[in-house]
């Protein structure tokens, strides 16, 4: 401990006791939407691997959209280019929300999850590039691939292995994701972009500024904002921009407060319980289905893919890239701002976020299909390597939380501890606002 005037920072403290709730209520949605996920990723996988596999490429190749707005889209498309909004959306709203009233506000305790998200995404590409330098340039298109975390992948996991993971564990690896998303959407922006047609970007700023003037006013009339979304949507689609951009800049567009003023929730949160169950529960899980459907073939079949520099340069990045980056970035921040670890963590919790933060399915996918083109030969390839590099990650994830799952459980034990029956467990004390725990839950 430092003196009272220059206390020494600590790297995974204890969140407030709102923000341990409203970190709380996103897990578990996304834990839910996350085995949702895994299951229909599963589906999709058997399905294309069955005797009925062509009626599953059929179900995938089936278009359906007006043609005259350029829409006439496969459903594996709808999936990609118009559920993925929707998780963007969210992403953005949650993004805005961390930088107005969760830890990014904070610099202090920003730098860290800022930090792990950059050097998640940088260790893993540069694998990749050095993986696949003597393959040629088309191969390297896919350099993003192995760059992202997938949030809802990460929690079914630990759902799965029943870990109690203590509360400054899950709001770091919550708000790496987030981070992560950020940069993901950046990096389809400005990378996955073949061409780019000014007019219709151009137009659709014109309704993105009318959701968000409504917004700014706290109008929920969906008959309003409904359409303007949409909108937006399809003018952002038809600049060639990837659509679900238009996802994470009406995500920003909404307005976030500390405190909601009056009764009720403020409009981010509103719009955040709104469409969260819809994003994790049905738009992922989706696309998922789509995307995870790879037809793997015979074992000569599938030892070709794993010769293939793309699918080594995924699995690797994933594999090694991603817990060498996130812990590469969170001993830099340590050595250099002379910050410590919590009391009651160490290196080796570190180490099992990292590794969790190796699966990196949805998003990987999607980049996956932007770089090499959905259905193609490389594609395909990219599929294994996101598979095998998602699955391997979360085994030995698996391994090293389970044995530290006895210190899981008596932190979490201490954290729940409410001896005064006031809803509000005791280490969160301090939290209290005047008038009691009533007050602190809305009562």
């Amino acid at each position: 401990m430092g003196t009272t005037d220059h206390p020494t920072p600590s790297l995974f403290a204890r969140s407030s006791w709102p923000e341990f709730q409203r970190i709380g209520e996103i897990l578990r949605a996304e834990t839910v939407g996350g085995v949702l996920l895994v299951v229909a990723a599963a589906v999709g996988l058997l399905w294309a691997n069955s005797p009925w596999g062509d009626a599953y490429q059929a179900l995938s190749d089936l278009r359906i959209g007006p043609a005259a707005l350029h829409l006439d889209l496969t459903l594996h498309q709808w999936a990609a280019d118009g559920l993925l909004a929707i998780f963007f959306f969210v992403a953005g709203l949650e993004l805005k929300r961390e930088f107005v009233a969760g830890d990014l506000r904070d610099p202090r305790r920003a730098a860290l999850p800022v930090a792990a998200a950059v050097g998640g995404m940088a260790v893993p590409a540069l694998i990749y590039i050095s993986v696949n330098l003597a393959a040629g340039s088309d191969a390297l298109v896919g350099w993003a691939i192995p760059t992202a975390t997938d949030i809802a992948f990460a929690l079914a996991v630990l759902a799965v292995i029943s870990t109690h993971l203590p509360s400054a564990l899950r709001t770091f690896l919550l708000t790496l994701a987030v981070v992560d998303d950020l940069l993901a959407i950046v990096v389809i922006a400005i990378f996955y972009t073949s061409s780019l047609a000014w007019g219709p970007l151009a137009l659709a700023l014109v309704p993105l500024a009318l959701f968000t003037v409504l917004v700014q006013r706290r109008v929920r009339s969906w008959w309003l904002l409904l359409p303007l979304a949409v909108a937006t949507w399809v003018l952002v689609h038809s600049s060639g921009v990837h659509a679900t951009v238009a996802g994470v800049l009406l995500g920003f567009a909404v307005p976030v407060v500390r405190r909601s003023p009056g009764p009720g929730p403020g409009l981010a949160e509103h719009f955040e319980h709104r469409f969260r169950p819809l994003s994790a529960g049905v738009a992922v899980p989706i696309f998922a289905f789509f995307a995870a459907g790879v037809a793997i073939g015979g074992l000569e079949e599938f030892g070709t893919s794993l010769t293939d520099p793309v699918t080594v340069g995924i699995l690797v990045g994933l594999l090694v890239g991603k817990p060498v980056g996130v812990m590469g970035s969170t001993w830099f921040v340590q050595r250099f701002t002379h910050a410590r670890l919590a009391d009651e963590l160490g290196w080796a919790d570190v180490f099992g976020l990292a590794l969790l933060a190796g699966i990196g399915f949805t998003v990987s996918l999607l980049i996956g299909e932007l770089a090499f083109g959905a259905g193609s030969e490389r594609d395909e390839h990219v599929k294994i390597g996101v598979l095998l590099g998602s699955l391997l990650s979360a085994l030995l994830a698996t391994v090293v939380l389970r044995l530290r799952n006895r210190r899981y459980r008596r932190i979490c034990e201490e954290e729940e501890r409410d001896s005064d029956a006031d809803g509000i467990p005791d280490v969160y004390e301090s939290d209290r606002p005047e008038g009691g725990g009533r007050a602190a839950r809305g009562g």
